[in-house]
């Protein structure tokens, strides 16, 4: 299996790049990672160092990787923060490039925008690039709640609502793909307080998942539920059980990255459970 991921990267921590591409080539994914940014540490430190780079710069690995003739063995593009619009049209043009060379491929997209704890934190225009042209691009869509609310517009307070959402978004989606969307950090009327769910939708059907509510705040854990996502629907085919590998492995992680009491989440010393999760858990149709 063969992932293009474009997204940002931290020396020190576990998010964007340095969140994903370790759980896939853990799980055998060969990983060919192209990042957006390189920062010493995430920004919800208040401060880091680092660069930015070019929506150029994106391009030309992208056609250096096609130049090897590769892109016809690209099995999926996955990407999640957007630093800025000429990023976003590097990202497309990757998209177009796997897609000419692999119709099959498919494209994941984190629709990265902000939290309800953060609000918005993308830049200006990156939220609109997002809904018009990436998710029009997209067989794959990860939001988190704040994320679908903001992109559909609808409230998803209630569970009802939340499928409401999560169809509209549907309907943003590249047609021909398998038009697939999977809310994470889902809270709503049918959520007990020490818990929190995951909804998905494929094929006509919602099946809602559900773990226990932890205690921490750490940035990545969506970056790796993205990637952890893609790769179980592209090895099963199967929505339902690629939210369930998904969730009982990312669980796992924050389970042990809670009870270290750490900052980061424990992607290298909790990696046992991308291949065997401690905790499986179950989705049900609803």
């Amino acid at each position: 299996m063969n992932i293009l991921s474009i997204q940002s990267w931290v020396s020190f921590g576990h998010v964007g790049n340095a969140s994903a591409v370790f759980p896939l080539q853990r799980l055998g994914a060969e990983v060919w990672a192209i990042n957006t940014v390189q920062f010493s540490n995430h920004t919800g430190y208040g401060d880091w160092k680092g660069a930015v780079y070019s929506g150029q710069s994106v391009r030309d690995l992208v056609d250096g990787i096609a130049a090897r003739g590769a892109l016809v063995g690209c099995d999926a593009v996955l990407t999640g923060y957007v630093g800025g619009a000429d990023i976003g049209d590097a990202i497309l043009h990757a998209v177009g490039s796997v897609r000419r060379a692999n119709p099959a491929a498919l494209y994941c997209c984190d629709p990265v925008i902000g939290d309800t704890d953060t609000g918005v934190y993308v830049r200006p225009g990156i939220e609109a690039f997002l809904r018009e042209q990436a998710l029009a691009t997209a067989d794959i869509a990860t939001p988190n709640r704040f994320e679908i609310e903001r992109l559909t517009g609808l409230s998803c307070d209630t569970l009802h609502g939340a499928k409401q959402a999560v169809l509209r978004l549907r309907s943003m989606l590249h047609t021909e793909g398998p038009a697939c969307v999977v809310v994470t950090s889902l809270d709503t009327d049918t959520t007990p307080a020490d818990c929190i769910d995951m909804l998905t939708f494929e094929d006509g059907a919602f099946h809602l998942l559900r773990t226990p509510r932890l205690r921490l705040a750490v940035n990545g854990a969506g970056d790796a539920i993205a990637a952890l996502f893609l790769f179980h629907r592209l090895r099963t085919g199967s929505s339902v059980a690629a939210l369930e590998a998904a969730a009982s492995s990312v669980f796992g992680v924050l389970k042990q990255t809670e009870e270290a009491g750490s900052r980061e989440i424990l992607t290298i010393a909790a990696q046992e459970e991308f291949m065997t999760p401690t905790r499986v858990f179950r989705a049900e149709t609803c």
